[in-house]
């Protein structure tokens, strides 16, 4: 049975400290999963290009993993900015290089880590699911930060990987609130009716 939202239930909608642990959690695993799924998507392929074979060269590292890390941003719509001669040039590898069914992996697992949150965290009802949901935040953007600056590549004396603010803004911070929301409404729903 389907409970409605009175303002006493609203504020009791608020996620308790159990929940913002499970949040926490939930942002990490969906953070986790996502570069995962991408690199089982693409790190067959990034391996085998000719950019990691030149990065090789550069550095002595393939650096697979890193260029893998630069699809995933790019899946949030983060650019990944690369240093050249006459300037810096913007490059998303998404669309380009890789097919774009790559953009629904973070909207994915973190609609599913909002899911999970509300579920786990008992709420009751849509909007007390959202607010559980958004607290994947928590777990999701420290990731997105320092994954941002682990995936850099150092080029000489400049640094290709994602724009450090898009990463933070984007990848850290709208998406988990927005997808991790909509998962926890659903969760609420159906955290509600069991």
């Amino acid at each position: 049975m389907s409970r409605t939202q009175s303002p006493a239930t609203t504020a009791s909608a608020r996620p308790d400290g159990r929940t913002l642990g499970v949040a926490a959690l939930g942002g990490v695993l969906s953070y986790l999963v996502g570069y995962a799924l991408t690199y089982a998507a693409v790190g067959q392929e990034v391996s085998n290009s000719l950019a990691a074979r030149v990065l090789e060269i550069a550095t002595g590292d393939p650096g697979t993993w890193q260029l893998v890390g630069w699809v995933f941003y790019n899946a949030h719509n983060v650019a990944v900015e690369v240093p050249g001669l006459f300037g810096s040039t913007s490059v998303n590898l998404v669309g380009e290089t890789f097919s774009t069914a790559l953009f629904v992996v973070p909207p994915l697992v973190l609609v599913a880590g909002g899911v999970a949150v509300a579920v786990l965290g008992g709420a009751e009802g849509p909007v007390a699911g959202a607010v559980a949901g958004v607290a994947v935040v928590l777990g999701y953007l420290p990731l997105a930060l320092v994954g941002a600056v682990a995936v850099g590549i150092d080029i000489g004396d400049a640094t290709a990987g994602p724009t450090l603010v898009a990463a933070v803004l984007l990848a850290g911070l709208v998406y988990p609130l927005v997808f991790g929301a909509v998962g926890g409404a659903v969760g609420g729903v159906v955290a509600d009716r069991s």
